[in-house]
């Protein structure tokens, strides 16, 4: 599969859930929901890979990987994300998590050497001004309270957890540990740690046996977890993730697209603003240099 299209699949995919994870908080508390996506998540990558034909087996130091992987994209990243949606929307949740590309681009000028270039960091000023002109008029009826303090400094705590994440496919990628059964045991390991998290902080485990539960539920772990983490790590090892970061901010597009078609959000002037700068920021950042 080539580059394009594991990029459009990310997008999409997750431009999306920032939605279901609205059903799966209430009833169920976040860390649990966490644990449930991804130990549904991790069955299938595992029954698909054992499907595959592709092993399984792997050193000790390679699970190391995978722990830290799970530790931080798969437990940490996904509580704190659901905890701030308690607290703060989903727009202001994503504005956060779109500051990940910045986070990505210094950690791998830190941890990696890479220089992510002029056209790089246009495109990345560029997408998250236009995430701001998207969102503005929403933030402009937000009180600044503990609450929507609190649930933002969770949101941006969470996309450095994810960012950190991003570090550790890298790496692990360099050392071609493969992506899928990467996944699967990180994915594993994820749900194990979130667990104990869980468990240490009281949480029942109980379910919420409702139909938008279960379907949110579903798509969550299948399509935002297994399809659409590996497509993105791909890409990750493939163009790094000082460019594969700015998925993060085309998020916000999908997901204002969604609302146009379903909830009959209204084109006005911030739409197109920042959406336009949002698509050029994103040429700047992925166009191969000429």
């Amino acid at each position: 599969m080539n580059n394009t299209f594991l990029y459009l699949v990310t997008v999409l995919i997750w431009g999306s859930t920032w939605l279901a994870i609205e059903f799966q908080l209430g009833v169920v508390a976040p860390e649990v929901s966490v644990v449930y996506r991804y130990c549904l998540a991790a069955l299938v990558l595992f029954i698909w890979c054992k499907i595959r034909g592709l092993s399984l087996v792997f050193k000790v130091k390679d699970h190391l990987w995978f722990v830290a992987l799970g530790l931080f994209l798969f437990c940490l990243n996904y509580i704190l994300a659901y905890r701030a949606q308690v607290h703060i929307t989903s727009a202001l949740a994503a504005i956060a998590f779109s500051m990940m590309l910045w986070i990505n681009i210094v950690l791998s000028r830190l941890i990696f050497g890479t220089r992510a270039g002029a056209r790089v960091l246009l495109g990345a000023l560029l997408g998250i001004a236009g995430i701001l002109i998207l969102f503005a008029p929403q933030i402009d009826t937000v009180s600044l309270d503990d609450g929507v303090f609190f649930g933002s400094t969770l949101a941006l705590l969470g996309a450095l957890m994810a960012s950190c994440g991003n570090m550790v496919s890298q790496a692990a990628q360099r050392r071609n540990l493969p992506v899928m059964q990467g996944n699967a045991w990180s994915m594993f390991y994820g749900a194990i740690l979130t667990s104990i998290i869980a468990v240490a902080g009281g949480h029942e485990f109980n379910f919420d046996a409702t139909f938008t539960y279960i379907t949110s539920l579903i798509y969550l772990a299948l399509f935002g977890s297994v399809v659409a983490f590996g497509a993105y790590l791909t890409l990750l090892g493939r163009i790094g993730a000082h460019k594969a970061g700015y998925a993060t901010v085309m998020f916000p597009v999908v997901a204002l697209v969604l609302s146009m078609a379903f909830e009959e959000l209204r084109l006005d002037l911030a739409i197109v603003t920042g959406t336009s700068l949002v698509l050029l920021g994103n040429l700047l950042v992925l166009k191969k240099r000429a």
